[in-house]
């Protein structure tokens, strides 16, 4: 059987933490930023943890 194959732009864009769950960067920060408060845009940076059900999908894309 082949080895699996990693999705690169998946690959890019979330990491898979120790425990197996699926870090992913927010949306919403790269243009019209003038219209948004500084508190809002301070906490985009922040990276989250994917929803469970996007999670699922995600790992077969980066085994």
């Amino acid at each position: 059987m082949p080895k699996m194959k990693t999705n690169r732009g998946a690959a890019k864009r979330f990491r898979r933490t120790g425990t197996g769950k699926i870090r992913r960067n927010s949306a919403f920060t790269s243009h019209i930023l003038t219209s948004k408060t500084t508190k809002r845009k301070r906490n985009l940076r922040k990276a989250s943890m994917m929803a469970k059900g996007d999670a699922k999908r995600m790992r077969a894309l980066i085994p």
